[in-house]
């Protein structure tokens, strides 16, 4: 325990400097830093070679600090009480007299929120006077950190402290709903859209082709492992490593697999590792095996289909 709270004040220390640290979520690990201030914010941007067009999610501990920042809408009040903290981010309303820096919201009238579930950031978020603005820790383009070992391997000595707060439960990042209006999905992720419809009653668009970029995840490149890749593949070619949801009797050397029994969580969970071994192997080509597009398959193939724009 005394080890958890040195850790945290370590964390808060950086954070309070305006220096970033990574942080773990339930679904990937984050590149924090204070969302009320620019220093902070441009950190983030410089560290992750990350488009300033390309706004920020920003993190609360709950609800009660969320209101100096945004306006809420009865849909934010339901499914914030049925899903969080948990994987779901929501576009709301900025107000004017937000504390927000306009960097993370690239000057726009609207911010991302999001409530994450790891009781590791929970307890540093509840010890900071802010938020904390934390989109995924990698490289802009590549793929997400789902353990702290992942967030080193990309910022080397760049980043000042991980919370290591172990293996990401989910692995891809959290389902963005955008609430300015009719709500509408802009990202698949970590919570499933059937579930936030039996919330709403109703059936939500998932057509994200919003000019204006006022979530992450809308750039066509993105969670790319820096190597060609290929969706609904029946087999390898000679050269190919071959990603497989289901385990096979005959196991050749450049099979790699997200599941043992055809698991979509458990593919969800792996994804990003998986990925990143290949790499390391020295594989310079992968094809994956067709994967379920339902449930949290469909976050998953929407990672892959971003990355195989290599």
């Amino acid at each position: 325990m005394k080890s958890i709270q040195s850790n945290i004040k370590k964390a808060k220390d950086y954070l309070n400097k305006n220096d970033c640290v990574g942080v773990p979520t339930e679904t990937v690990y984050g590149l924090a830093g204070n969302a009320y201030s620019d220093a902070a914010v441009k950190k983030i941007f410089k560290l992750k070679k990350r488009p300033m067009n390309n706004p920020l999610i920003v993190h609360y501990s709950d609800i009660n600090k969320v209101y100096e920042d945004c306006y809420v809408s009865d849909n934010f009040i339901k499914l914030y009480k049925k899903f969080c903290p948990g994987p779901i981010t929501f576009i709301l309303k900025l107000k004017k007299e937000s504390k927000i820096s306009k960097f993370v919201t690239n000057k726009q009238k609207s911010l991302a929120v999001r409530f994450p579930k790891h009781p590791l950031l929970r307890k540093l978020l509840k010890n900071l006077s802010y938020p904390l603005a934390a989109p995924s820790a990698n490289i802009s383009t590549k793929l997400s950190s789902v353990q702290a070992s992942d967030v080193i391997e990309e910022f080397k000595s760049k980043i000042k402290y991980v919370l290591d707060g172990g293996k990401c439960k989910i692995g891809v990042e959290s389902t963005i709903i955008n609430l300015l209006d009719k709500p509408t999905i802009l990202r698949f992720g970590g919570l499933d859209i059937s579930k936030i419809e039996k919330i709403i009653k109703k059936k939500i668009s998932t057509r994200a082709n919003i000019k204006k970029k006022i979530a992450p995840g809308q750039f066509p490149l993105h969670y790319s492992p820096g190597i060609p890749l290929r969706m609904n593949a029946k087999k390898p070619k000679n050269n190919e490593a071959f990603v497989l949801i289901n385990k096979k009797k005959i196991d050749f050397r450049n099979y790699y697999y997200l599941s043992k029994k055809n698991d979509l969580k458990q593919s969800a969970k792996n994804l990003y590792s998986v990925l990143r071994k290949i790499k390391k192997d020295g594989y310079k080509m992968i094809a994956v095996e067709k994967i379920a597009n339902k449930g949290i398959g469909q976050a998953i193939n929407d990672r892959l289909k971003k990355a195989s724009k290599y």
